[in-house]
């Protein structure tokens, strides 16, 4: 499943540079993912390092993209070409 940042965002610009795939950029008031590019940091991490890192709890799963353990790997691996 991919993530999101809800609006309690506080922009506070520790996400961003936590994301190993570049998920993660400045929207128009709050940062915002890519649900293309988030693997959950799986591939990566054993936990999402934005959630690690965000003082505000502002990011829970996004339910538009339900996706599984499996299914973020294969995103990682099309990702990264490992």
């Amino acid at each position: 499943m991919s993530l999101m940042i809800t609006d309690e965002c506080i922009n506070c610009d520790v996400c961003e540079p936590e994301c190993p795939n570049g998920a993660i950029s400045q929207g128009d008031e709050i940062y915002v993912i890519d649900p293309n590019k988030c693997t959950e940091c799986v591939g990566h991490f054993d936990t999402p390092q934005c959630r690690e890192v965000c003082p505000v709890d502002c990011i829970p799963d996004n339910p538009d993209y339900v996706e599984t353990k499996d299914q973020l790997m294969a995103k990682f691996v099309k990702l990264s070409g490992k």
